[in-house]
């Protein structure tokens, strides 16, 4: 991941990404210092928190399409697979059994079978972070396919992976 710029935050932008982290996630990150590092050749723009890549910017799921050139991507801030076990999440958890653990660090999708717990406010296209039940380890970030009460179940795809422990991004160092 070649990183194309690099600069610090303006109060008010790290002020939005705090708030909407506390609002979604129920996490308060506060740090001495917010760097936006923009990324070539990636879909996500990361903020090193304290040097840190603890938060993501990832593309809205509904607006990414309609997003034009002229106009900045619509993006919401989330946290890292590194980030939400240093912050870890009280929203927005989907919790694996130890089956799925190996599947959901390479990358796969999360199927139903696999989750023992899910947030009941989760909607669907929401982000989510996905985690291990033994320790709660966050293995994966991914996108909700459906809500978060319909996400326990027989058989289906539930959750698509968007970053996971060991690729580039978790990897990523400045």
């Amino acid at each position: 991941m070649e990183v194309n710029s690099r600069h610090h935050l303006r109060s008010d932008e790290v002020r939005d990404v705090e708030d909407r982290l506390a609002d979604r996630l129920g996490v308060e990150v506060d740090a001495d210092a917010y760097e936006l590092v923009e990324l070539d050749d990636s879909a996500f723009d990361l903020v090193l928190v304290d040097g840190e890549p603890s938060v993501l910017y990832v593309e809205r799921e509904a607006n990414a399409a309609e997003s034009s050139g002229d106009e900045p991507r619509d993006c919401e801030p989330f946290l890292t697979v590194r980030g939400a076990n240093d912050y870890p999440p009280e929203r927005r958890v989907v919790t694996v059994d130890a089956g799925a653990v190996s599947f959901v660090s390479d990358g796969a999708d999360v199927m139903r079978p696999g989750i023992v717990e899910a947030d009941a406010d989760i909607e669907a296209g929401d982000l989510v972070a996905v985690a291990e039940e033994s320790h709660g380890k966050v293995l994966a970030v991914g996108r909700a396919m459906t809500d978060g009460d319909d996400m326990v179940g027989e058989s289906g795809k539930v959750v698509e992976s968007v970053h996971h422990v060991g690729d580039d991004l978790y990897e990523f160092d400045v």
